[in-house]
């Protein structure tokens, strides 16, 4: 081997993306020509002269998985130094080489299709999902800084204002499912959702009834806060360490059956379910609702709060 004292030097800047979905990471994997052994890394790859790290990975993203990525912030950078008896691709003259890694959070969409290259001839032969814990146990083969990166990775935080209604009819109580853009699909939760900036909590819970159901609501007194916190995959795709913090309000609402209203939304379903089988487990339902059912002041008559005050009306107005 030369001296490495006496090679040639070069530095290489590149930026890479750590993409987590659902308990998978998205990885690329290096072409023969450059390893013989099979060998998966992030996607990513050199910055060009000129061109800012941002752009650098979101376009590496896309010619190594044809998916289209957004980013968050950078989470690690990592520094490299080895020495080649060849370069990169095989050519021949020893080297030292100094390789700096600026590596991102970043996320693909929920329903972002299979990954494939679409660089011809490139570094990278193929791009798969493969599960986190194989990659950390080392069940897949992967460069150093996968498993470095991933070290420095979180999921991002995130805390969620949302009012939701308890409406009861007989021995039942409306309830709306979950699509696959939404937290757990599948199962029922109590209608309601995110508080808009500026919008009373009572107005949210008939604007989200009337969204989710069709129906329009009297909404009553605040019957308590239910409040959760679990790690999934955001509708718009990216992993998140989620707190939700729920009031629940007592509401009534006119007749006529419920019917989704918003089909592109987190909702798919709306009925009226049997109170009997949501306390038998019948009925798979998120904590939010045997919660709501279990507050004391449940079933008391309802006081009716305005849902369209001056306040709200002139918050609107201002938005718009």
């Amino acid at each position: 081997m030369s001296d490495p004292s006496e090679l040639p030097r070069r530095q290489r800047v590149a930026a890479y993306a750590v993409i987590v979905r659902a308990g998978d990471i998205l990885l690329a994997r290096i072409a023969p020509a450059i390893s013989e052994t099979e060998q998966w890394t992030l996607p990513g790859g050199g910055i060009d002269f000129g061109e800012h790290p941002d752009d650098a990975v979101v376009r590496e993203v896309h010619e190594e998985t044809g998916l289209s990525c957004e980013l968050g912030r950078p989470i690690w950078i990592g520094s490299a130094h080895r020495h080649f008896d060849t370069g990169p691709h095989g050519e021949r003259g020893a080297s030292e080489m100094h390789s700096v890694r600026i590596v991102y959070d970043a996320w693909v969409p929920a329903d972002a299709p299979e990954p494939r290259v679409v660089e011809i001839d490139g570094s990278t032969v193929d791009a798969r999902w493969h599960p986190v814990v194989d990659v950390e146990s080392g069940a897949v083969p992967t460069v150093p800084m996968v498993r470095q990166a991933l070290a420095h990775h979180r999921p991002a935080t995130r805390q969620r204002l949302a009012a939701y209604a308890l409406v009861l009819r007989d021995e039942a109580v409306l309830l709306t499912r979950n699509s696959v853009r939404g937290p757990r699909p599948g199962t029922w939760t109590l209608p309601g959702g995110g508080v808009d900036h500026g919008e009373s909590p009572a107005v949210a819970v008939a604007r989200e009834l009337r969204e989710e159901s069709g129906l329009t609501a009297s909404v009553g007194e605040l019957l308590g806060v239910h409040d959760e916190q679990f790690t999934g995959t955001a509708p718009h795709g990216r992993e998140e360490d989620f707190h939700g913090v729920h009031l629940v309000f007592a509401a009534l609402v006119a007749g006529g059956e419920p019917e989704v209203q918003e089909t592109t939304g987190t909702t798919d379903a709306v009925a009226w379910v049997p109170v009997a089988d949501v306390r038998s487990g019948a009925t798979p339902v998120a904590p939010l609702v045997p919660a709501a059912l279990s507050f004391p002041t449940a079933g008391t008559q309802l006081v009716v709060i305005p849902t369209d005050s001056a306040a709200d009306r002139a918050r609107r107005t201002r938005r718009t």
